[in-house]
């Protein structure tokens, strides 16, 4: 029973986050493109202010929650090496791992990325790790 309420409550977390990357990258920029500069700036703002909220917290919990998860299913590894399962989940965590570092850094300690500065290698991530979720239990 733990194990579930622990893996709803990173589902919820993931949607969030990803929820966030998807509408900043998909939808966000199409309305720079209805607004000037200003009126796009103060459209963005309006819309970041609930997002820094509520978006930084939920990643937080999605890898720890997910750092609990990988404890629980990542199993024994055999004598001939990694499973698929393994190796897919592996990156899945990486990825995961990677993403709550850098959000942490950017958003609780004030460090801006060197490179990668806007949300699109995020995106790409969790899109990455949505297949391999997928994809991790075929074979």
């Amino acid at each position: 029973m733990f194990f579930i309420l622990i893996k709803t409550i990173h589902l919820f977390s993931a949607f969030i986050y990803g929820g966030f990357l998807i509408t900043d990258n998909l939808f966000l920029k199409k309305i720079e493109q209805s607004f000037e500069e200003d009126e796009h700036k103060k459209v963005r703002e309006s819309f970041m202010k609930f997002v820094r909220k509520v978006v930084p917290p939920s990643l937080i919990v999605a890898v720890l929650t997910g750092l609990y998860l990988i404890s629980q299913v990542f199993g024994v590894i055999a004598e001939d090496g990694l499973s698929t399962f393994q190796i897919l989940l592996s990156l899945k965590a990486f990825l995961g791992i990677w993403l709550g570092i850098r959000g942490f850094l950017q958003v609780y300690l004030k460090i801006q990325p060197l490179v990668f500065k806007g949300h699109q290698l995020p995106f790409t991530f969790v899109i990455t790790i949505i297949f391999l979720s997928q994809f991790m239990y075929v074979g």
